[in-house]
């Protein structure tokens, strides 16, 4: 069987659930996600794991915050004056909103808490702090390394 290295394109089935069983994310019903191996494209944790995994083959893996979107950082948490966000924007607890850096990035907020006068803002990834539990199968090895897509080879 072919076993997954770095810099093989595959693809997989998964499920993301939170340490008490809450599923956030599942491929059921979609695509399988593809992604190259070790390119970043994924959480560590997760890329991590499917090295080494070959295709048909089924596995759980526990990956902690910090290899997932990090340590939660409460100075990402801000309150900002209600002025600051347009009236045509109805505002609720758990909204999402973007906003522009100074550098010109574009960044998530959730909305955590408003009234008349100010709205406080989590600029965190909602997992940010978190332990993530996947279930994992890997469908496909698309392109291993160095060798092109099948959609790209030459015959």
């Amino acid at each position: 069987m072919t076993e997954v290295k770095s810099g093989d394109v595959v693809r997989i089935h998964y499920t993301g659930k939170l340490a008490d069983g809450t599923e956030f994310d599942s491929s059921a019903g979609r695509e399988p996600l593809e992604f190259q191996v070790g390119a970043g494209q994924i959480i560590p944790g997760l890329d991590n794991h499917v090295e080494g995994m070959t295709v048909g083959e089924q596995s759980s893996v526990t990956v902690p915050a910090d290899q997932a979107y990090g340590p939660r950082d409460e100075a990402q948490v801000q309150a900002i004056p209600r002025s600051a966000i347009p009236d045509t924007i109805e505002l609720s607890v758990g909204a999402r909103l973007h906003a522009n850096t100074q550098d010109g990035r574009q960044i998530a907020l959730t909305v955590t808490d408003f009234d008349d006068e100010s709205v406080t803002v989590d600029a965190n990834h909602p997992l940010a702090g978190r332990d993530l539990v996947f279930d994992v199968e890997v469908v496909e090895v698309v392109a291993s390394e160095g060798t092109p897509p099948p959609e790209t080879a030459q015959s």
